[in-house]
């Protein structure tokens, strides 16, 4: 039997933090804050043009991706679909409007602006977390 490599999504996340130091987070549908972004579509030119484009959509920001911060697997569905994975591409990202407040799109429940100090306390995956560690320490 021929081995068949196993074919995940690839989602691209960016870190924004505001002029106030905090970073924008969006409440998803399982309940979870998470990064502004999403799938990495075959049209795209880059993954730095996906993540600048998804999170101009989700929540009106203009930002410029950074450095590369992180990549890892999520398992967003353990108990349903034991193989399901979904790779997690990270990059710190430059608020090009700081001023202007962040508006919700309809893709998520909720939208929130959160300090440092607050990260480690919300209900979310550790490789964002990390990944939003990351970003502060290069600030």
């Amino acid at each position: 039997m021929a081995y068949t490599p196993p074919t995940w999504p690839v989602s691209v996340k960016g870190v924004a933090v505001d002029g106030r130091r905090r970073v924008l987070l969006l409440k998803n549908e399982r309940e979870e804050w998470e990064l502004p972004g999403g799938r990495l579509e075959l049209s795209d030119a880059t993954p730095e043009f996906t993540v600048e484009r998804e999170i101009e959509e989700e929540t009106g920001w203009a930002v410029k991706a950074g450095p590369l911060l992180d990549v890892w697997l999520y398992r967003p569905l353990p108990a349903t679909m034991p193989d399901r994975r979904v790779v997690i591409v990270t990059y710190g990202c430059i608020v090009l409007t700081p001023d202007m407040d962040p508006v919700l799109s309809h893709e998520h429940k909720q939208l929130g602006m959160f300090t440092a100090d607050e990260v480690p306390g919300l209900t979310m995956p550790d490789g964002y977390k990390q990944s939003i560690a990351a970003w502060y320490a290069r600030m």
